[in-house]
């Protein structure tokens, strides 16, 4: 029988993980117990509206609207209201009392997080958020513990399952952008106002926290390069195929060394072409997956669910059984490593490779006004398909090529180059006398 004294839990929301987290604390209490060696009491649920009807029937009794007499009386906090504002006033207010704190808030551990690490570790208390990047999928344990004594060079993630399941459709049903949209918000894959997800601001938040933690380097959420999906057409999803790559959008975290020699780290969201051979490229649906690269480890990938409120409570009650452990067997908290302090480098700083589709006018000696652009910003080309309007062998001619009366379509990929070479490459095709329009630049990432 146990003897150690309960270790009272608060939390905060009772939406779709909140809910889920009450109900497994109480349904598998005799469970958890014995695992940490100590009862976990939910003291209460601190809510909005106490009348509020859930998703899961839980005791009316643990309700309450007053969070601040709730966290006063508690050791750990699980915080799962999301958004920064009242949430950072109650993380620091339970943090100020010596509570350990659990959190799935990915804002505002990306905008917030040092300042509230630091405020922890002045105490001894812990702040933990295995949840706040994909889900149920461990992750930020294995980067921050597993790794600990290894080298990460890069990362690559999928971490937004909303962008993931359009992308996807569009790979594999065809339908357009607004379509998968419409049906990812039809099934509960994306908010009614989609804009976090499909303009990349989600997937920058999860870049900031993973490139925190693989490279011991405080990573401020404003210097991740982001860009969305919502420029992404059918034309490009299918020009991608039949190149054998598959359309991601992409969270890229990785050491580069600067064009002054200088040792640094990227981070950055935006849609990319994966080879079809990737692991990466299989990730279907709503799933998130992270494929890391490390030094003595070499390749690993991390794939499952990156949303719902059974699965990410899993990653919540993960982080709770920890600090609840801690909280037995004594022993400080565990502190963010910042210690390298890397510089953040711009995203002009990077090495990739572009594909660009790429309407011209349909005359003589085309081509070779094509190569001088490319030869004048230093850029070489892999890989060149030409196909005049309307044309049907091979990949799809698409509405812009077949628009374009008495023109060609090029889809040109280009060997590594700088980003900063390849964007202003891109720029003087788009203003080229010979070409009609740029129609598509997707970055190539992952390859084999």
């Amino acid at each position: 029988m146990n003897q150690n004294r309960p270790i009272r839990v608060a939390l905060l929301g009772a939406g779709s993980v909140g809910s889920q987290v009450a109900r497994i604390l109480l349904e598998n209490a005799e469970e958890l117990a014995a695992r940490v060696g100590a009862p976990l009491l939910l003291t209460g649920i601190a809510v909005r509206n106490v009348d509020a009807k859930r998703d899961v029937d839980l005791p009316k009794e643990l309700f309450t609207d007053d969070a601040e007499r709730l966290i006063l009386g508690s050791d750990i906090v699980i915080e799962l209201m999301g958004g920064i504002d009242p949430a950072k006033h109650l993380i620091s207010l339970a943090l100020s009392t010596g509570a350990d704190v659990v959190t799935a808030n990915k804002a505002l551990v990306a905008a917030h997080g040092p300042e509230l690490f630091d405020q922890a570790r002045r105490v001894g208390a812990q702040l933990t958020y295995e949840a706040a990047v994909a889900g149920a999928i461990p992750i930020i344990r294995p980067l921050r513990d597993s790794l600990a004594g290894d080298r990460v060079e890069r990362i690559l993630g999928i971490v937004n399952g909303t962008t993931n399941f359009i992308l996807d459709r569009m790979h594999t049903r065809g339908d357009s952008l607004e379509e998968a949209l419409r049906i990812a918000t039809e099934l509960g894959y994306a908010e009614a106002d989609p804009t976090a997800d499909i303009g990349g601001y989600d997937a920058q938040q999860k870049a900031a926290i993973l490139a925190s933690i693989a490279f011991h380097t405080e990573v401020p959420v404003e210097l991740v390069h982001r860009e969305g999906i919502t420029e992404i057409t059918i034309e490009q999803i299918e020009r991608a195929k039949a190149a054998g790559f598959v359309v991601k959008l992409l969270a890229i975290c990785e050491r580069v060394t600067g064009s002054d020699g200088v040792d640094g780290i990227s981070a950055r969201v935006y849609p990319a072409l994966v080879d079809e051979q990737h692991p990466l490229a299989s990730v279907h649906g709503g799933n998130n997956a992270v494929f890391v690269q490390a030094q003595a480890a070499g390749d690993l990938m991390f794939y499952g669910a990156g949303a719902g409120g059974v699965e990410t409570a899993s990653a919540v009650l993960g982080d709770l059984v920890s600090s609840a452990r801690r909280r037995v067997n004594g022993g400080p908290g565990l502190g963010e490593s910042t210690h390298a302090d890397l510089p953040v480098l711009e995203v002009g700083e990077i090495t990739t490779r572009y594909q660009i589709i790429l309407e011209v006018h349909d005359r003589p000696g085309v081509l070779a006004e094509i190569a001088k652009v490319f030869s004048d910003f230093g850029v070489s080309v892999s890989t060149l398909e030409q196909r005049s309007a309307g044309t049907q062998d091979g990949a799809p001619a698409g509405p812009s090529a077949e628009s374009a009366e008495g023109g060609a379509t090029l889809v040109i990929g280009t060997h590594a180059a700088t980003e900063r070479a390849l964007s202003a490459l891109a720029e003087a095709l788009a203003a080229h006398e010979a070409s009609r329009r740029v129609t598509g630049v997707l970055r190539v990432e992952g390859a084999l």
